[in-house]
């Protein structure tokens, strides 16, 4: 008794209906009888005369680590790329994404988060424009096939026995990570090779690349050749940091920089939003925000000095010299993935490389610690 899709074997996920068992870990993806393979629909596959285009050339370092990453695929091997954040993991996948479409081969581009989904899907079609790029999330289901595929990794169940090449982009995040159904799911949507990237890998990840399972490729300098933003951590008790923060904010006001403002819980997020809308220019950003494309859009137009989030936006998001404070950064929830992800917003735009991330918190904790090392570490090899 096993599921061809999600590969589970308890019998307390198997369900019999007149006669005929199936599977309820995956049912939320669509009905698996025992002993039958999922539905494979028929795709479009063409030879795509395609070339990428890029408002900036590749640096040094990139172009060798897009020569590394197009080896060992040529060779039929997986490839974990561990790039800094802002160092252009998309654009590391660019020479791939030719290559395979040119032979007739078929490309998705999996990421954990919707909005993620969108932003590329945008840049791909920009660097591709002879493409049909196409964005499959909530809300955009009704076409599901195209010369390129950029869909969350829940989206992967409609294309089983699809990809010559799975681009998968933030492996370590929820809600990929740890998630053995959506493992399942896209190790069966890939025929061919896997494209991973991470600027945080977990110990999993490395132990397959100590194993040789994995072939790893690496990239810490950000294009514009300045160093990574180290965190400025200050302690101080919570009401100090409400304090703290409201001078700092008035401060980036004054500079004209706009600033992404951590918090750990919802909660939290919507109190401060209540007390600060009132004398300042702000919106809240949380999971359960309506319109979230409107409120990105709009602090994009520089209409909020700040914006108040949860670690919804620890990812993905580019804002043109944009600064980050976290507030209890030595809330749990925060663990050093997190951490180097949102201070991983400030210093990305090549016109803008410099900023700051302050950590505000009553104590250090490990998870902080590890960050600011981490960080360091990446400059070190600069």
């Amino acid at each position: 008794m096993r599921c061809q899709r999600c590969g589970n074997e308890d019998m307390n996920y198997f369900y019999q209906d007149e006669g005929v068992w199936y599977c309820r870990k995956c049912i939320g993806f669509g009905r698996v009888d025992v002993g039958k393979e999922p539905i494979t629909r028929p795709c479009m596959r063409r030879r795509c005369k395609c070339h990428y285009t890029l408002p900036y050339p590749l640096t040094p370092k990139q172009q060798v680590a897009v020569a590394s990453i197009m080896q060992y695929l040529k060779e039929g091997k997986d490839v974990l790329v561990y790039a800094a954040c802002g160092a252009g993991k998309t654009e590391l996948t660019m020479e791939a994404i030719q290559w395979y479409l040119c032979q007739g081969k078929k490309v998705g581009f999996a990421i954990s988060r919707r909005q993620v989904v969108l932003e590329i899907q945008e840049r791909m079609q920009q660097a591709f424009p002879m493409l049909q790029v196409i964005a499959v999330c909530e809300g955009f289901t009704d076409i599901t096939d195209g010369d390129l595929i950029i869909c969350t990794m829940h989206q992967l169940y409609r294309y089983h026995g699809w990809f010559d090449l799975l681009i998968m982009d933030e492996v370590d995040a929820f809600p990929y990570r740890d998630n053995a159904l959506l493992e399942a799911i896209a190790m069966h949507a890939c025929i061919g090779q896997k494209l991973m990237l991470t600027a945080t890998p977990d110990e999993d990840m490395l132990e397959k690349v100590e194993r040789q399972e994995v072939c790893m490729v690496e990239l810490f300098q950000r294009p514009h050749g300045y160093p990574l933003i180290e965190p400025q951590v200050y302690q101080m008790p919570k009401a100090s940091q409400i304090v703290w923060m409201l001078y700092f904010l008035r401060k980036q006001k004054h500079d004209g920089i706009q600033t992404l403002v951590f918090v750990p819980t919802i909660h939290m997020a919507n109190t401060l939003y209540r007390f600060l809308r009132l004398t300042h220019r702000c919106a809240v950003f949380t999971s359960k925000t309506k319109e979230k494309e409107k409120v990105i859009d709009e602090f994009h137009e520089k209409r909020y000095d700040f914006l108040i989030t949860t670690t919804i936006l620890e990812r993905g998001i580019t804002i043109r010299g944009i600064y980050v404070m976290i507030l209890c950064a030595d809330h749990p929830i925060f663990q050093e993935a997190s951490l180097i992800q949102m201070i991983g917003r400030v210093g990305r735009n090549i016109e803008m490389p410099k900023g700051k991330g302050v950590f505000l918190c009553s104590h250090k904790t490990t998870s902080i610690k590890r960050c600011s090392i981490a960080i360091h570490k990446m400059n070190q090899t600069l």
